[in-house]
């Protein structure tokens, strides 16, 4: 079964080029378009891994990657987190609101996209088999 990936970004032409390429690459791709609608998704149905805009209106990724820390069937899931600000302050940010890693945007390598999402599902997997165990 293909491993599910939320793709939640404001910006549609963002949510259709990562989603085509995380499809092409064989992933199961759902989206959201707010931080709303990324909670709601993930209540209904949590995915794999979260690819999570920071800059949206309404709720911004660092307030939905609280909210998914703070929720014990979901502190867990790895979070990723994309942007186009400068990165070496978003980190911080992102850290502390949870971030497992970081995305920039534009994305350029869809190679690099996919090792790293990669590396999050196989640790996603390892977390979910300890916490079992």
């Amino acid at each position: 079964m293909a491993q599910k990936i939320l793709v939640v970004d404001d910006t549609p032409q963002n949510v259709k080029l990562l989603g085509d390429l995380l499809r092409a690459k064989g992933y199961e791709v759902t989206t959201a378009a707010s931080g709303e609608q990324a909670l709601e998704s993930i209540a209904r149905q949590p995915p794999d891994l979260v690819l999570l805009d920071i800059m949206m209106p309404g709720i911004s990724g660092y307030e939905v990657c609280r909210k998914i820390r703070e929720n014990p069937a979901t502190a867990l899931l790895p979070v990723v987190l994309a942007t186009s600000l400068d990165p070496n302050q978003e980190r911080v940010k992102g850290i502390e609101a949870g971030a497992d890693d970081f995305l920039s945007k534009p994305v350029n390598q869809a190679r690099d996209v996919r090792a790293l999402l990669n590396r999050w599902l196989r640790i996603k997997d390892c977390r979910t088999s300890a916490s079992r165990g």
